[in-house]
């Protein structure tokens, strides 16, 4: 582990699923899990990259967390703005975007189709599940994914 994309995708996720209340509790968390270059001070230029803002959970506890509202898709917005994060799991992959993006990306994906491996979309405001083709690798669809919405 240990590169930066990893970092990032590893970074995010902690934001959505786990609360941390403390950048030295992000700091224990990234170095249990490979990162051990890691320090406050990164953790804090990576919070504000994020955007990330602590508020109350459900149980009211102060924790740092991803803006849960980004701001809306304009006309003038590049693709990859709207992207929030790509996920997979061992049977299909899910696009997080801002608010109202997703039916538009995920028309452009199904646009695609099978010869990029996908066999469909779901689309909801601010989420898109891809459903692969028979036998397509998960994580060759997610890198297909990423790579179309990245322009590439």
């Amino acid at each position: 582990m240990g590169d930066k994309r990893t970092l990032d995708e590893v970074f995010k996720q902690m934001l959505r699923e786990e609360n941390m209340s403390s950048q030295a509790d992000i700091v224990d968390y990234l170095k249990h899990k490979g990162f051990e270059h890691i320090n406050q001070s990164k953790i804090s230029r990576m919070l504000a990259a994020a955007g990330a803002v602590r508020s109350r959970n459900a149980k009211m506890e102060m924790v740092y967390c991803l803006p849960s509202e980004l701001g809306v898709p304009t006309s003038n917005t590049p693709l990859r703005k709207s992207i929030v994060d790509i996920v997979a799991n061992d049977s299909m992959v899910v696009t997080r975007t801002v608010p109202g993006a997703a039916p538009l990306i995920a028309r452009l994906l199904d646009s695609c189709g099978k010869p990029e491996g996908i066999l469909g979309t779901i689309a909801g405001d601010d989420t898109i599940f891809i459903v692969p083709v028979m036998g397509f690798p998960i994580q060759d669809l997610r890198e297909t994914v990423a790579g179309i919405l990245n322009g590439k």
